[in-house]
């Protein structure tokens, strides 16, 4: 049993590291499945402290990475119908055009909400451009979360 738990938790890292990449994928709680599936096996590695603290650090990044756009949007001198058109083109890049949608999505609507509240486009570009940096950077911080949670997985079952 132990062999298909660590196996299986082993697909599930891999696909969570894939997963804070790509982004309709939760990276994060899938990596932290793999985590949990490894918990489970006889030696049980991880202490409760150390799951609870990953767990909630993988719900976390799901949070964040839907607020960090609006969030940077608002930092590059957004307007709220800016930080709007960012949430709003969020769910609509979710919901009509994944993956690419949630990437564009937030960004083209902080940019049609400047434009709707008067700002040129040279000024409309600045909101925008922080979505799109918001949105990068929370990739990058799931990538590091799943990152580090592969490593402890890979440190207890190769150990």
């Amino acid at each position: 049993m132990d062999i298909f738990l660590i196996t299986l938790g082993t697909i599930l890292v891999i696909i969570g590291i894939i997963g804070s990449i790509v982004p309709i994928v939760p990276g994060p709680p899938i990596t932290f499945s793999g985590l949990l599936l490894v918990h489970f096996t006889s030696e049980q590695p991880f202490t409760v402290e150390f799951l609870i603290i990953f767990g909630v650090l993988a719900v976390l990044s799901s949070f964040i990475d839907n607020v960090l756009p609006i969030y940077a949007t608002k930092k590059f001198n957004g307007s709220k119908k800016g930080v709007w058109g960012s949430a709003i083109g969020l769910l609509i890049g979710l919901f009509f055009f994944p993956p690419f949608g949630i990437i564009v999505g937030p960004m083209l609507g902080a940019y049609v909400g400047e434009i709707i509240d008067g700002k040129t486009t040279d000024k409309a570009f600045k909101p925008a451009l922080g979505s799109l940096i918001g949105f990068l950077t929370s990739i990058f911080l799931r990538l590091i979360l799943s990152i580090v949670m592969a490593y402890f997985f890979f440190m207890e079952v190769i150990l």
